[in-house]
């Protein structure tokens, strides 16, 4: 497996009105090997994004191994940061109906 980001995205925990995501799970891209996931606070990860660290969404495919989802932009929706794969123009963050943790 080449290197897809340097972090892979694979659950979320979102808010209670479910519109922002609060925590999400992400593992480091080890070239070869998915590293164990570890809990971030969103603003972690938009931080690091706005800071030059690639993300993407991964899920695991039906053979049990990680597949390659979408890259993880910052958009900016009347001036508040979202965690988005796609710029929609909605106000809510949106990582490809990740599983929630």
């Amino acid at each position: 497996m080449a290197k897809w980001a340097d972090y892979l995205i694979s659950a979320v925990r979102y808010n209670a009105d479910h519109t922002h995501i609060s925590q999400l799970k992400a593992h480091k891209d080890n070239d070869d090997t998915v590293g164990t996931g570890e809990v971030y606070e969103r603003q972690a990860i938009v931080d690091a994004i706005n800071n030059g660290t690639s993300f993407i969404t991964v899920f695991k495919n039906s053979s049990g191994n990680w597949g390659k989802g979408q890259k993880v932009y910052v958009i900016k929706v009347q001036g508040i940061s979202y965690l988005k794969t796609v710029d929609n123009g909605k106000e809510e963050d949106n990582l490809e109906n990740l599983p929630e943790f």
